[in-house]
């Protein structure tokens, strides 16, 4: 097997992330691998916002009005978390999509396109040296949330990607076997 199979085949999510983060020439680097994903009709319907340093505070601030307004009796432990949840690496990545009308693009394509985007940005950050996680959760399709965030009303989040170092080992992730989720018609 080639080492990037085996890469392929190891990578999993790190939920303790700590600095340091992907440089801005780092986070390019893997930005371009993002750009690099299937996009039927070269649309690029993907763009990228960054969530570092005390931004990371003021979005967790964000968040909790945002739970907030849903949700006004939430207790304290969630606020809390919704106002920590950004505390939980030193850089965000949000990953939206722009969601356009197209004779031959629909729109679930546009939105897999961003998908692919976003787990490209999580490959990358392995392959440099990082770790990430993907999160979505209520917050991703709060439209007041998108407006903060100021995205166009025909744009969508698909997620919060999440970059750093790890702070621990690898979690042992169980063997998976292709036999097991592979049939022929």
């Amino acid at each position: 097997m080639s080492d990037i199979l085996r890469f392929l085949q190891q990578r999993n999510s790190s939920s303790k992330l700590i600095a340091p983060a992907p440089t801005k020439a780092q986070l390019n680097d893997m930005i371009g691998a993002a750009l690099r994903v299937p996009d039927h009709a070269w649309l690029r319907p993907w763009r990228f916002i960054t969530i570092d340093g005390e931004r990371r505070q003021a979005f967790g601030d964000l968040l909790e009005r945002c739970l907030l307004a849903h949700t006004p009796a939430a207790d304290d432990a969630a606020r809390a978390k919704a106002r920590n949840a950004p505390l939980r690496a030193p850089l965000l990545v949000v990953v939206v999509v722009n969601v356009a009308e197209h004779p031959k693009v629909p729109s679930i394509e546009q939105r897999l396109s961003g998908a692919c985007a976003a787990y490209a940005i999580l490959l990358a950050a392995e392959a440099s040296g990082f770790a990430g996680m993907w999160r979505t959760g209520p917050a991703a399709y709060d439209r007041a949330l998108c407006d903060e965030l100021g995205l166009a009303a025909s744009e969508e989040i698909i997620g919060f990607v999440y970059l750093g170092s790890r702070d621990a080992a690898p979690k042992p992730i169980p063997p998976l076997f292709a036999a097991d989720f592979v049939s022929a018609w």
